[in-house]
């Protein structure tokens, strides 16, 4: 099976722009070929209200502290 999959590279980690249809666990190989300008946002293949949601997801926030588990049980009753 071969096919064209449209990935946003965020962190490391490859994420797809539209649904997949592969088994979780399915190995792939690929080789990246960057793309000069999107033909359309990331999130435009998806609901208004969940590419809203990625989108916050996707930008990163910086709470200042290093290690957050070590505060873990600071606001626990």
């Amino acid at each position: 099976m071969s096919s064209t999959i449209h990935a946003i590279y965020e962190n490391g980690v490859f994420r797809p722009v539209e649904p997949v249809d592969l088994p979780d666990g399915t190995a792939v190989q690929f080789e990246p070929r960057v793309i000069a300008e999107p033909s359309e946002p990331p999130h435009a293949c998806m609901p208004e209200g969940l590419g809203k949601i990625y989108e916050i997801l996707g930008r990163r926030y910086s709470s200042g502290h290093t290690d957050t588990a070590a505060r873990h049980n600071e606001h626990q009753p």
